[in-house]
């Protein structure tokens, strides 16, 4: 696979108020890497922004990649350019679909919790389940419907959607009540804002973790804390070893070191810089890891994780 494709705009579709998606094509019009629902991609925009964004489309096809784009108030760059600046025709560069929020395709049923924009990945799970006649059932929690993207789409599936507009019923959804009368062996895949997530977090606390699954958009973990302390990396391919201080993460100290490493987001929710450890324990801070993964501590994201031993051993 390549580390990165060259992908043409061929459509730009306001799919709500403050929601753009974008169709891209292979320009020689070869079949695209394969993906499953869940699966996104980064887009590299000008600036050296990179950005990623959930595939929203059918994962079936193989001709093009659909991301849905909410414009942020408080854009750092990426959301405004895709809204204000991409034209139909334009070249982007594309890394691959990677798969952090994978469907379990063996659950008996699925319940989705979608927040604004959190719909994206959703939507590409719901045809899938449509596609093999699987039980689910999606909580649509938005501000307003005029901000709900897939909504014509959605309508199709009658009382399978609950759409809650919080601008209409006067209020916040009761996620607690809603998960309540979910049967016992369902999977829950849950992605929005964060208070959304802990919410979803907090009410399915007494179902098995690994049914309970999240896409974080901002990170879980905090960065940094005043208890942090400095260790040493080794790095078992090159031989060569480094001191992590309590101010810098163990990817700015190799950055520092003149080594490159694939890094994306910075924040721990997007796996790019995931890096296998060989010896010591992680402080896993990432917001992509599952309970059962970090409890392995064979990988971390040097972004944003640290270490609870003197010493970590990295296959670098």
């Amino acid at each position: 696979m390549p580390d990165e494709l060259n992908l043409q705009i061929t459509d730009l579709m306001a799919e709500a108020k403050g929601v753009m998606v974008i169709e891209l094509r292979s320009p020689t019009g070869e079949a695209l890497p394969p993906f499953k629902p869940g699966a996104h991609i980064e887009l590299h925009l000008p600036g050296d922004i990179v950005r990623q964004y959930s595939l929203c489309n059918d994962a079936r096809e193989d001709h093009r990649y659909c991301v849905g784009v909410g414009l942020s108030p408080v854009s750092r760059g990426g959301s405004r350019h895709v809204h204000q600046s991409l034209r139909v025709g334009d070249t982007l560069k594309v890394s691959p679909p990677r798969n952090h929020f994978p469907l379990e395709e063996d659950a008996p049923g699925f319940v989705f919790f979608a927040g604004g924009i959190g719909i994206t990945p959703v939507w590409s799970m719901i045809q899938w389940c449509e596609a093999n006649k699987r039980s689910w059932h999606l909580f649509y929690l938005v501000r307003s419907r005029q901000r709900a993207a897939f909504l014509e789409e959605l309508k199709v599936f009658g009382n399978r959607v609950t759409l809650h507009a919080d601008d209409e019923a006067g209020g916040v959804f009761d996620i607690a009540s809603a998960i309540n009368q979910q049967p016992s062996n369902v999977h829950f895949y849950t992605c929005g804002p964060t208070p959304l997530m802990l919410a979803v977090e907090a009410a399915a606390a007494g179902f098995p973790e690994e049914q309970v699954h999240f896409e974080w958009f901002t990170p879980k973990e905090p960065k940094s804390t005043a208890t942090d302390k400095g260790f040493n990396i080794q790095l078992a391919r090159s031989g060569k070893s480094f001191g992590v201080p309590a101010d810098k993460s163990i990817l700015q100290v190799l950055e520092d070191n003149g080594l490159r490493v694939e890094s994306s987001c910075r924040e721990g929710t997007c796996a790019s810089c995931e890096i296998c450890v060989l010896e010591g324990t992680p402080d896993h801070r990432d917001s992509v890891l599952t309970a059962a993964e970090r409890k392995k501590n064979d990988v971390m994201m040097i972004c944003v994780s640290r270490s609870l031993s003197e010493t970590l051993v990295l296959d670098l």
